[in-house]
């Protein structure tokens, strides 16, 4: 439960910045404005050391700094594990914004998937997290390009919409705007 607490309060911390900057993004084919962003980063480091005992690693980045990791047992191949072999981690970030009818109250959804190695082989993972908020529109300034939205927790806010968007004028009070926001997150040991 306070988990999904903090994501709702952290998914209503995004809103207020999407809402003002994702509105202000390339409209989607519908009738009703909408985007996408997407961020990747990539990571590589190269194992230092291996303690079977404690579970851990120690891992050599780039910029020559290391750190030390505790495994816990999610990670069944950690003998498969080897001084020398190389990390690589990517982090992917979506976030989509877009508009719809809807008569459902705002609210908060999760989903996560796990995928892990086949046994055998070398170590590695991939974590899907994908949450979804919707907010819906309470009231609309068409000459002032300002909506109101109410959050899941019931507070309304008003956002300034950028004037790049060219759809403003098929919002209606009653939609949702709906934040869905995606992470993906690939963990793979390899020999070097």
């Amino acid at each position: 439960m306070k988990r999904k607490k903090n994501a709702v309060t952290n998914l209503c911390c995004v809103l207020a910045l999407a809402a003002v900057v994702f509105f202000g993004c390339a409209t989607t084919r519908s009738e009703k404005p909408g985007g996408i962003v997407m961020e990747e980063v990539s990571v590589t480091a190269t194992v230092e050391a291996v303690d079977a005992a404690r579970r851990t690693v120690v891992l050599k980045f780039a910029d020559g700094k290391t750190q030390t990791y505790k495994l816990g047992e999610v990670v069944k191949n950690f003998d498969q594990i080897k001084v020398g072999d190389e990390v690589k981690g990517t982090l992917l970030e979506s976030v989509a914004i877009f508009v719809r009818k809807s008569d459902e109250p705002p609210g908060v959804a999760e989903g996560r998937t796990v995928q892990v190695a086949p046994k055998g082989a070398k170590p590695g993972v991939l974590v899907t997290e994908v949450t979804e908020i919707t907010a819906r529109v309470e009231a609309i300034d068409y000459p002032k390009r300002t909506v109101t939205l109410r959050e899941p927790n019931g507070v309304q806010k008003t956002f300034a919409v950028d004037p790049r968007v060219e759809k403003f004028s098929s919002v209606k009070v009653g939609d949702e705007v709906v934040i869905r926001v995606t992470d993906a997150l690939m963990i793979a040991v390899e020999k070097p």
